[in-house]
């Protein structure tokens, strides 16, 4: 898939934040903060609801910045999958910089575990297996999410899930400054280890246990340094989750990356023998229709909830950052719908490790298209 870049010639210097894409109409926001924004539109010829997030005026003046915003609508224009919120277009110009993407009307996995608690086998090994699925497409094209959690989960009325926010997304094999949220970091990520699909495996497997106990595997409050020991060290708590998926556990938590799966891809054909071998040939289905009953009791979280009058709806984002903090983050882009887990820090950095010379970006100029 190109990337689309629109080069937008519109200007508003009576209200540099409040430009809107052109070819939308705001319904409503869904989050704000000192990097920017994140609406809910619709598209004026096809009716489609979308999120658009618009990086900050303050921001859109930071070539370092503008560049991680691109690159994060670069990845995803790369990674289109069914089970991963699609990139519709981005928009650079005078006014600044936005990224036009799918609406996941849904509510953020940690939500739900927030609010019901662990979940069943089946419903844990459903949310498991839509984001393999979104990792396998990811890892197939060279790309690491580098921050898998519970947030960047979203399920929908369907029970179905989607993997959101690529903001500090890395190359397969690029090197650089450690990145991702510390209760779901393998070992070989906290020593800031080359980009590995292995350690979204690490990540995943950890969201999975999250799922059937209610807490990540390893915990160490207050203690940073603590809990990277626990990642480092501690055996796997493998005697918490039921024995049926045991094994799951014990490949995907593996202290070692040449001892767990080597992609996404590999582990999901591990899931469905150990899935259908644990809780029959229904194990899908049932889990999927009680991870959509929970996710219906949160329907008032949803973006479209209440889209008329003006609600806020789900969204809680990663908006609410002073420059100074951004700067230690530096994340790409806004988080979609998802609220901040405990991100470690990053640096953009490409495969070469250099961070000063931005890649080149396939681009057209085209009028608005329409959402499909």
């Amino acid at each position: 898939m190109l990337l689309l870049i629109r080069r937008s010639e519109e200007d508003d210097d009576d209200d540099p934040d409040g430009w809107s894409v052109p070819g939308y109409v705001e319904l409503k926001e869904l989050g704000k903060g000192a990097s920017g924004r994140v609406v809910l539109a619709e598209h004026e010829g096809t009716g489609t609801k979308v999120a658009i997030k618009y990086l900050a005026d303050h921001l859109s003046r930071d070539p370092q910045f503008v560049e991680a915003f691109r690159a994060e609508a670069r990845i995803l224009s790369e990674v289109e999958d069914p089970q991963i919120a699609r990139l519709y277009e981005y928009i650079e110009g005078p006014q600044g910089s936005a990224i036009v993407m799918e609406l996941v009307d849904g509510v953020a996995l940690r939500a739900i575990l927030r609010e019901h608690g662990p979940t069943e086998p089946q419903s844990a090994l459903v949310v498991l297996k839509g984001s393999l699925l979104g990792l396998a497409a990811a890892h197939e094209r060279g790309v690491v999410h580098r921050d898998y959690k519970p947030e960047n989960v979203l399920v929908n009325r369907e029970g179905q899930s989607k993997l959101a926010d690529f903001g500090i997304a890395a190359r397969a094999g690029s090197t650089g400054a450690h990145a991702g949220t510390p209760s779901y970091m393998a070992s070989e990520q906290w020593a800031g280890a080359p980009a590995s699909p292995s350690t979204d495996i690490y990540a995943a497997t950890a969201t999975f246990f999250e799922c059937l106990t209610g807490h990540p595997p390893y915990r160490s409050p207050g203690d940073i340094l603590g809990l990277r020991g626990k990642h480092e060290e501690s055996p796997i708590p493998v005697d918490e989750v039921p024995e049926a998926v045991r094994g799951l556990v014990r490949r995907g938590l593996a202290k070692k990356s040449d001892h767990r799966p080597k992609d996404a891809a590999t582990f999901l054909v591990e899931l469905e023998a150990v899935a259908g071998a644990g809780y029959g040939p229904e194990w899908e289905e049932e889990g999927r229709g009680s991870l959509a009953r929970r996710a219906a009791l949160l329907l008032l979280l949803f973006p479209l909830a209440g889209a008329a009058a003006g609600g806020t709806g789900l969204a809680q984002t990663v908006l609410g950052w002073s420059k100074r903090s951004m700067n230690m983050v530096l994340a790409g882009g806004l988080a979609l719908v998802l609220a901040l887990g405990g991100f470690f820090w990053y640096q953009p950095v490409h495969e070469s490790g250099n961070p000063s010379e931005p890649k080149p970006i396939d681009s057209t100029t085209s009028p608005t298209p329409p959402p499909r």
